[in-house]
């Protein structure tokens, strides 16, 4: 018999997992792999636009990489256990490379449901090399990212352009602190 504390946990995640298929679940949305893939390519430019506009600096540390994986509009919700999902592009010198689908679940004190745009930055060949040879990336178990938070343009320095991988997490409100991306899971779609 399940003990009461994993019957929470188990409740509070179909929760969760009800939450963010209600809300990415629309009608109209891209049936076809070439409108999948022009609208990420779309949310990608749109992403990349917000980001340069609202964070000094940050075209400069993107021109700088080597490729930029962009998750445009990710959705996190739930209830005390939280799932997110979303899909984006690797691009190399502005041009699309490949496609790819984002997970992460979390558990602590949570609840409703949030949209940001997530960057990842690969400043070295050997990061970017390493990205594109797996069949399955996590954030945190295949590499550490430098999360630039709020005052990024403070923090970006030749020394954090040294640093492999750095990411960003524009959210409404701008750049957003406190959080993480480790567990991040990320995997190449087939489109």
């Amino acid at each position: 018999m399940l003990h009461k504390k994993s019957l929470f946990v188990v409740a509070a995640l179909v929760i969760a997992l009800a939450m963010l298929s209600a809300c990415t679940t629309t009608s109209g949305g891209p049936s076809t792999p070439d409108e999948r893939r022009a609208a990420i390519d779309d949310g990608v430019d749109r992403a990349l636009a917000t980001l340069f506009r609202e964070v000094d600096g940050s075209q400069e540390l993107v021109e700088q990489a080597r490729g930029v994986l962009v998750f445009p509009d990710i959705i996190e919700g739930g209830f005390m256990v939280a799932a997110a999902r979303g899909s984006g592009a690797l691009r190399k010198d502005g041009i699309t490379q490949s496609y790819h689908t984002t997970t992460r679940g979390s558990f602590g004190i949570q609840a409703g449901v949030q949209s940001s745009a997530k960057f990842l930055l690969f400043m070295t060949d050997d990061a970017l090399a390493r990205f594109e040879d797996s069949r399955g990336w996590t954030v945190g178990a295949d590499a550490s990212v430098t999360l630039l938070t709020t005052g990024a343009s403070v923090q970006m320095s030749t020394a954090t352009a040294q640093q492999p991988v750095i990411g960003f997490v524009l959210a409404n409100r701008g750049l957003m602190a406190g959080i993480s991306l480790d567990g991040a899971r990320i995997t190449r779609l087939d489109l």
